[in-house]
């Protein structure tokens, strides 16, 4: 019975990190593809899967990529979808990724779970992907990635090898080789469409796609996605920095995770001034405050303070069924009376 790999030594978990960031920036790439390499590329898969050589066409971006699939449709050519299968079945379920499973009965279970922890999980996408799915049948390499990270982290630092090493170490390549060259791919019978990658990608400290005023994701040919903090924008508030989103949209956004994210960038603040929210109760320097009309999932009810000796104001949200001022005070104060803390000043 072969040993199991139980962990890993320190050199080889100072290079977990490596390895993570070497694949995020293979599937995050924002370097225009070689269409000498992606076209070679292509054309080696189509071959891996008996298919013949197809003529490889280039878009600028996915929208691009589509019109020119519904041209290729328009001519007769056969869906994508029975290629695309083909390729993802040969190269990566059929492969790559049955290289993956069989390297990884040889590592421990504990092992194996840190592995798929700090670097599949870590260089997949799948906000991105999802941002960017529905755009045909295609190819996406950059999919692979997290995968693909974990197979070359096992072969070349723990030395693993595979017991079908020859077969499966050339569709490894063959991975590889388009994860390096191309982006999303539209394989069609005798013709694929190779989606050039995206210019400018930006995320924040979560590794959210994330931009203030610009595009967090956009191609050559301007086609692009505005986010905040991962939540895909319209480009009506998208354009413009959040310090210009005007409290009034709220009351016209139908969109309910769009008003959450008016509501945190806009602020308690900005849309008591600019909504006129009217008083329910007060005490004190404490004013209990309601913005009508629909704007949230629930009521919007807020506590309003003003510091006696600054004059700052600062404004929280409370549970719409605090009625007072006092019970509003009590409630943040983790159910401390304000008598009980209050100090006149």
């Amino acid at each position: 019975m072969t040993l199991k790999i139980e962990k890993l030594s320190p050199e080889q978990q100072s290079l977990i990190p490596v390895y993570r960031q070497k694949w995020r920036s293979i599937a995050f790439s924002t370097k225009p593809i070689e269409p000498a390499q992606a076209a070679a590329a292509v054309k080696a898969a189509y071959a891996a899967i008996g298919e013949e050589e197809p003529e490889v066409i280039f878009a600028a971006s996915p929208y691009d990529a589509e019109k020119k699939t519904d041209e290729i449709t328009n001519l007769g050519f056969c869906s994508s979808s029975q290629t695309t299968s083909l390729l993802e079945d040969r190269l990566w379920k059929g492969l790559v990724s049955n290289l993956w499973k069989r390297l990884k009965r040889k590592v421990a279970r504990e092992l194996n779970r840190q592995i798929w922890n700090e670097l599949v999980s870590e260089v997949r996408d799948f906000q991105l992907e999802s941002l960017l799915f529905g755009s045909g049948w295609c190819i996406q390499p950059q999919d692979w990635a997290g995968g693909c990270s974990a197979v070359d982290f096992c072969l070349n630092v723990l030395g693993l090898k595979s017991s079908r090493r020859e077969e499966e170490l050339e569709a490894w390549s063959l991975a590889r080789s388009l994860l390096d060259s191309c982006d999303r791919i539209y394989p069609y019978e005798k013709i694929a469409i190779v989606c050039d990658r995206p210019r400018q990608i930006h995320f924040d400290s979560q590794g959210l796609l994330h931009a203030f005023g610009k595009l967090a994701l956009e191609f050559a040919d301007g086609y692009g996605f505005y986010c905040d903090r991962g939540v895909p924008l319209p480009e009506k508030y998208g354009k413009l920095h959040r310090s210009q989103w005007q409290a009034q949209w709220l009351l016209s956004e139908t969109n309910a995770e769009l008003r959450r994210v008016l509501i945190q960038r806009i602020g308690y603040s900005r849309i008591c001034q600019e909504l006129a929210a009217v008083s329910l109760d007060a005490w004190r320097e404490y004013e209990l405050l309601t913005i009508e009309g629909n704007l949230d999932l629930e009521p919007i009810h807020l506590l309003k303070m003003t510091c006696p000796s600054t004059g700052f104001i600062h404004v929280l949200r409370i549970p719409p069924d605090i009625e007072t001022a006092r019970k509003a005070i009590q409630w943040i104060n983790w159910g401390i009376d304000p008598e009980d803390f209050a100090i006149e000043t």
